[in-house]
């Protein structure tokens, strides 16, 4: 049966910026002579999906090259003949997501049959109050916040009524603005109404980082740990954890800046270029009396360092781990909650490499020495020894060890998905009703969203070409629609400085971005991190997360002297 799906590009942390090149093409000119290449990275299961005969409504302030012309590398037809996945594109204006879904679940609960009653009785709270505040959507205000057409939005209802299975997909390009809570709360409202939750088939798919982290919530790595998980700690360790609650990315940074803070340690990452605020981030780094990075290889972060630095090197989870009882392997945790083995096939870097396991178990060991009971030394040797211990502290990971040996690991347990079991403090799934947000832009000014090149993973920059979008040789760029452009004076090839405002008056510039002639939406432009994240200050963040609101930034093109 027809689902509808809604893929947004994913769009996480950040690197340093490269030199513009020698030679070639103007930088970030786009290159003519080709159109940009397909995207290869949407995931098999859209293409299947699509197969299945499954919708798929995209939602994009830019239109992405892989949803109109997906090849699959993985098979000669996918490769020779190419597909198009998106049935309906709708070019959002940024930041308008909420107001997109509040005005479809008003339409919804005006077409008669369209509700799950039964499922709205039996399995949430709140409907009469969400209900209210849906119905007062208002059409024009809608228009406005979406930038979208009046039959544009009546399309995606009728996809949307079609559709017995329902699946919203979103990744930072909804997380990253003040108001993106209360955005993502509309879209769960808006699969609740047609009780698209714990339906097979359907639900909620956030796309929430690399298999290296995400699975980190999971195993208590969490500034706010729940008492659950301290007191299964306790118990299984026989010590007592701290209670108090620690720091998130924002406010470690700003404990290091104010001196509450005097050690930095990270377990990998490129902490530096992946956070906002640069100039203030550095600042902070500086002031830490020590700086370690548990690392793979060199970056930006590691010559930004405390009055003392380490850099530990640590095998990657691509080569091979040796340790006392033999060949080791991790587990990772991909974005459907799955969890499998890990194992390392190259040959180390160097003999000498500690494990980040070994890292940590030998630390414990110096820091803890006679007075700790945990077994660190076994653990070094023998990782099934902590999975063991992780399978008496968190709940799923029963029989951790036989389990993952399983072909394709395991799925972690969701109440939600598994049994419409819903563990919040009503027992229910709880409709909200906020009020609509979304950003006001003054005359002359545009709406600057961050986003990855195809040459980039994470914070590593390995070319200068994005293939997604016919850029090459060069990352200072500036995507910015046409007509937009001719009204400010922004000549297809010219320079510009990003300024952003903000609403304390405080302005930030990013200079010598070329400007790009590209179809983004009305109002709204795009330019590669991490060389915006001088523009997003500190204290600019989502309500409620606290995440950095690097998808919603008003500037202002400000001609460069670099023209």
């Amino acid at each position: 049966m027809p689902r509808v799906v809604r893929l947004r590009a994913v769009r996480d942390d950040r690197h340093r910026q490269g030199q513009r090149p020698a030679g070639g093409p103007p930088q970030g000119r786009p290159d003519h002579r080709r159109r940009p290449e397909p995207r290869h990275e949407p995931p098999a299961d859209a293409e299947k999906a699509k197969a299945g005969g499954a919708k798929i409504i995209s939602v994009n302030p830019l239109p992405e090259a892989g949803l109109e012309r997906f090849k699959n590398p993985q098979t000669p037809k996918g490769l020779a003949a190419g597909a198009s996945l998106t049935d309906l594109f709708l070019q959002i204006r940024i930041g308008g997501d909420q107001a997109l879904f509040r005005l479809l679940n008003k339409l919804v609960l005006e077409t008669e049959g369209a509700v799950d009653e039964d499922f709205v009785r039996e399995h949430t709270h709140g409907y009469e109050e969400f209900a209210a505040a849906a119905r007062a959507a208002d059409w024009d205000e809608t228009l406005t916040a979406t930038g979208l057409t009046r039959a544009e939005i009546e399309q995606a209802l009728r996809l949307v009524l079609a559709s017995e299975r329902t699946i919203v997909c979103w990744a930072m390009g909804l997380t990253q603005h003040k108001h993106s809570v209360p955005t993502i709360r509309e879209v769960v409202n808006f699969l609740l109404l047609r009780g698209n939750i714990g339906r097979p088939g359907a639900g909620v798919c956030p796309v929430r980082g690399h298999s290296n982290v995400q699975g980190d919530r999971t195993m208590g790595i969490f500034e706010r740990p729940a008492t659950a998980f301290l007191d299964a700690l306790e118990k299984e360790f026989g010590f007592a954890p701290p209670r108090e609650h620690g720091y998130d990315v924002v406010r470690a940074i700003r404990a290091l800046r104010d001196g509450e803070a005097k050690v930095f340690f990270a377990m990998g990452g490129n902490f530096v270029s992946a956070s906002p605020d640069t100039e203030v981030t550095e600042a902070a780094m500086r002031r830490a009396r020590l700086t370690v990075h548990v690392s793979t290889k060199l970056n930006r972060s590691h010559v930004i360092t405390g009055a003392r630095a380490l850099i530990l090197p640590t095998l990657g989870r691509t080569e091979r781990d040796l340790q006392g009882s033999g060949e080791q392997f991790v587990t990772v945790e991909d974005s459907m909650g799955m969890v499998h083995a890990s194992r390392g096939r190259l040959q180390p870097a160097s003999p000498h490499l500690l494990s980040e396991p070994a890292i940590v178990c030998r630390m414990a060991r110096r820091v803890l020495g006679e007075n700790s009971t945990v077994p660190w030394e076994e653990f070094e040797k023998d990782y099934a020894t902590v999975r063991d211990r992780i399978a008496r502290v968190i709940p799923g990971f029963e029989d951790f060890n036989a389990r993952v040996a399983r072909p394709g690991g395991f799925t972690l347990p969701h109440a939600p998905r598994d049994e419409r079991r819903f563990p919040t403090a009503t027992g229910k799934a709880n409709f909200t009703a906020a009020p609509v947000e979304y950003p006001r832009l003054p005359e002359g000014r545009l709406l600057l969203q961050t986003l990855r090149s195809h040459d980039q993973y994470n914070t590593t920059i390995y070319g200068l070409d994005d293939r997604y979008r016919g850029i090459r040789n060069g990352r200072r760029i500036v995507l910015v629609n046409p007509e937009d452009a001719r009204e400010l004076k922004a000549a297809d090839g010219s320079y510009v400085d990003l300024v952003s405002e903000w609403t304390d008056g405080v302005e930030r510039r990013a200079p010598g971005f070329r400007v790009v002639h590209y179809p983004t939406a009305r109002g709204c432009a795009a330019a590669y991190y991490p060389e915006t994240n001088v523009l997003v200050p500190l204290d600019a963040t989502a309500d409620v997360s606290n995440t950095p609101a690097s998808k919603s930034v008003v500037v202002r093109l400000e001609q460069s002297a670099t023209d």
